[in-house]
This record gives C-alpha cells, sequence and structure tokens, in this order.
C-alpha cells in the first residue's frame, strides 16, 4: 500500500510540483491551550456540511418540486425508497446540528477576539455564510409542502415584507406573487439547491482561504507566555486526526438523531385551510420570533413589529462590521465590555429560545 502510495505521489509531484503543498502542510501548528478545543468548531460544521451536499444530491434524485408533486415525492421517499427515510431525517438532523456548531464557532471567535485586526475579513464572511445557511433552512422548510411548513412560510414572509420600502416587493419577489403557492414552492427550490449553494461556496471558499493564509489565532494569553512555555501540534497529521475523531463523534450522535428520532411528514399543505394553533419557526429564529410578540402593537409613530424588525437588520449590520467599530478595551479589566456584550446576546438568545417553547 505504501508503495502505490509513493508511486502516486511522484508521478503527482513530477507533473505538478507538490513542493509548495507539502511545506504548507509541514509547517503548519495548531497552539495548544486550555481553549484549544474550540478550534474544531469549525472543522465540524464544514463537516456536516458536506454530508447536507451529500444527502441533498441523493434526495434530489426523487423530489419532484410543485404544488401536487413535493408531498407525495417526499412521502415516496419516506415510506417506497430504500433507506430513504434514513436519508432525510440525516439532512434535516444534520442541517440542525450544522446551525448549532456554526453559532458556537461564531460566539468562540468572538469571545477568544479572533475577530480582530488582520482577520475583520475572516469575520465577515463567516458572518456571510451564517446568513447563508439561514437562507437554507428558511428556504429548505417549505419544500416538504406540508402544513406546518406552508403557514410558517407564510407568517416568515409576511414579516418580510413590513420592511419599509423594499418589504412588500422582496415578498413578492419571494412568493411569485401575493400569497404562497405552487410559486412559491418553485421559487424556494431553485434558491435552496441552486441560488444558495452558488453563493455559500464562493464566501466558504474565501473564508477558508483567509484561514488558511493567516493561520490559527493565538489569543492574548497564549502570546504573552514564554516562549519555552507555549505548545504546538503539526496541523498534519495530528490536528486533523483529533479533528477527524471529532468528525466521527458528531456522525455518531447523527446517527442516533436520525434513527431513534426520524423527521415527520405533517399533513399535506391546504391553502383554503385555517392556520394550525401553535405555529413556529425552527428553533434558530425562535428568539427573534418571541421577542416580536413581546412587543407592543406601537412603539411612538411606528408599528411595534417593524420596529423589532428594523432592530434585528440593524444589529445583524453592526454584528457583521464588528470588527471596524474600533472599540477599545482596558487591558487591566477581569471582564472586558465586548465579553458582557458576548453573554448578554448568548443569554438572550437562550432565554427568548426556551419562553418560545414553553409560552
Amino acid at each position: 500500500m505504501k508503495k502505490l502510495y509513493f508511486k502516486i505521489e511522484n508521478w503527482l509531484d513530477e507533473r505538478y510540483d507538490l513542493k509548495p503543498i507539502k511545506e504548507f502542510i509541514e509547517h503548519k501548528k495548531v497552539p495548544q491551550y486550555r481553549g484549544s478545543i474550540w478550534y474544531y468548531m469549525g472543522g465540524v460544521t464544514l463537516f456536516l456540511f458536506s454530508i447536507q451536499v451529500v444527502t441533498g444530491i441523493l434526495l434530489l434524485l426523487y423530489y419532484k418540486p410543485g404544488a401536487n408533486s413535493s408531498y407525495e415525492s417526499v412521502r415516496f421517499i419516506m415510506t417506497q425508497v430504500k433507506f430513504g427515510w434514513l436519508i432525510r431525517s440525516i439532512h434535516s438532523w444534520s442541517a440542525n446540528l450544522m446551525v448549532f456548531f456554526l453559532f458556537l464557532h461564531m460566539f468562540s471567535v468572538f469571545f477568544s477576539g479572533s475577530y480582530k485586526k488582520p482577520r475583520e475579513l475572516t469575520w465577515v464572511t463567516g458572518f456571510l455564510a451564517l446568513a447563508l445557511v439561514l437562507g437554507f433552512g428558511f428556504s429548505g422548510y417549505l419544500l416538504p409542502w406540508d402544513t406546518l411548513a406552508f403557514f410558517a412560510t407564510k407568517v416568515g414572509t409576511e414579516i418580510v415584507g413590513v420592511v419599509p420600502v423594499i418589504g412588500e416587493p422582496l415578498k413578492v419577489l419571494l412568493r411569485g406573487g401575493q400569497d404562497v403557492t405552487g410559486a412559491t414552492l418553485t421559487r424556494f427550490f431553485g434558491i435552496h439547491v441552486a441560488v444558495l449553494p452558488l453563493l455559500i461556496g464562493i464566501v466558504l471558499a474565501v473564508h477558508l482561504i483567509f484561514i488558511q493564509k493567516q493561520g490559527m489565532h493565538e489569543p492574548e494569553s497564549f502570546k504573552a507566555l514564554p516562549e519555552e512555555e507555549k505548545k504546538y501540534i503539526p496541523f498534519f497529521p495530528d490536528f486533523f486526526l483529533k479533528d477527524a475523531l471529532f468528525w466521527m463523534i458528531v456522525f455518531n450522535v447523527l446517527l442516533f438523531l436520525a434513527v431513534y428520532f426520524p423527521w415527520g411528514l405533517g399533513l399535506k399543505a391546504d391553502p383554503l385551510s385555517p392556520a394550525p394553533a401553535g405555529i413556529r419557526p425552527e428553533w434558530y429564529f425562535m428568539f427573534m420570533f418571541q421577542s416580536l410578540k413581546f412587543l407592543p402593537a406601537h412603539i411612538l409613530f411606528l408599528e411595534g413589529e417593524l420596529v423589532g424588525i428594523l432592530f434585528y437588520g440593524f444589529a445583524g449590520f453592526l454584528w457583521m462590521l464588528f470588527p471596524f467599530l474600533g472599540i477599545k478595551e482596558k487591558k487591566n479589566t477581569r471582564v472586558k465590555p465586548t465579553t458582557w456584550l458576548g453573554i448578554l446576546i448568548v443569554a438572550f438568545i437562550i432565554v427568548m429560545t426556551i419562553i418560545g417553547y414553553l409560552v
């Protein structure tokens, strides 16, 4: 086996000069300290994204978009296609796990200060990747064309329509008309399998190039250590093997969820039926949905819902540009203001999400 490996390596080396790649692999090192576990969040997110791509392609072989075919094709996948129910469950659960680890990755980057100079654009591309992943979640939710998906999409696009000036045209563009119909389903399918994959492919490529160019971030506490106390491990094979082991652990959790808690399919959507009680978005939108419900009908001369949407839009824009805001922190303070800000944001998201499921 080794002989075959070296033959292939030599064959490629003669034609494509693998020396720069070998030098890069051999010289790249990863800092080792108490918070090193957070380095694995980005890798496992990328691993779950690759599962999304593979299972999505498999589902695409049988899925037929359309008001008269989507629901039936999903039911066919779950009942007639061998292991179709498992592939769909893996696709759905991996999407949720990907969002979860992406949030973990984002906040670990924030709390460690990895967004600071010279990694500002790495943070921006990471934020854009999160926004696109949430777009995947929103567009993919409608594709089974069941009752909950239909009315949740109706509520979601109504919220989009509240935005001043561009809201109504954007709602009509998403829906393909004034109401959620088969045209909406077709558009969401196109966005889900063509537009978003193209955009996230570009964003992820740029994001990974930035990371590889600048290397792993070293926190201030690690930089302050004497050189003889700093510990590093080679990226390949040491860190890569640890990363792969973490992927396998997450993959086993994913299989457990898919097998023992298979993703269900509700009743087929009926636009003429009343909306069922308790319509809720996916858990990663719950904190926004629930907080909007707490707002009064009017705030000054504006509708409360509009104020909430504008607030989240502005807050998201500031969050993306956070590395450029030039916030200065005193080095002597035990807990920095940005740390308190991160704690408040995380606490708000968790509390609102819990309330959303309990109320």
